[in-house]
């Protein structure tokens, strides 16, 4: 059987590699390499998959999955900087792509009961797009 749960966030980030010289930067990640930033809405979809326990009628108690989810993600990135405030980013850039394996690795050792299937992000547009009138 397979759950999912869904959870939201927003945070703000830019793409950038130290490695690169600003002029690749700006080539490689366009605008998205600012080192302003900018910000998204996000969402996080996690599926588990396990078998039903007969007494309970679970795969996993949705309510711990939910407070894993907040505490291990949405607590700890939910209106953070990706690049300064959230460790794994420090010397990672903080694409949807990299936030949805960072998530995966901070989820998976705190599933007991069943076994993490799937993370799933989408990100939004440009928050400060409609202020700005930009197009993203």
């Amino acid at each position: 059987m397979y759950l999912t749960r869904r959870a939201e966030f927003s945070a703000s980030h830019y793409y950038h590699d130290p490695a690169l010289s600003p002029e690749e930067n700006a080539r490689v990640f366009g605008k998205c390499s600012n080192l302003n930033g900018h910000g998204h809405n996000y969402t996080l979809e996690v599926t588990v998959k396990g078998k039903i326990d007969a007494k309970t009628g679970f795969v996993v108690d949705l309510k711990q999955l939910k407070d894993i989810m907040n505490r291990e993600v949405v607590d700890a990135m939910d209106h953070r900087h990706l690049n300064k405030e959230v460790p794994e980013f420090a010397k990672l850039v903080p694409t949807t792509e990299n936030l949805a394996i960072v998530c995966w690795h901070r989820l998976q050792p705190k599933l007991k009961d069943a076994e993490l299937h799937r993370v799933r992000v989408y990100e939004s547009h440009d928050l400060f797009a409609d202020f700005y009138g930009e197009d993203q």
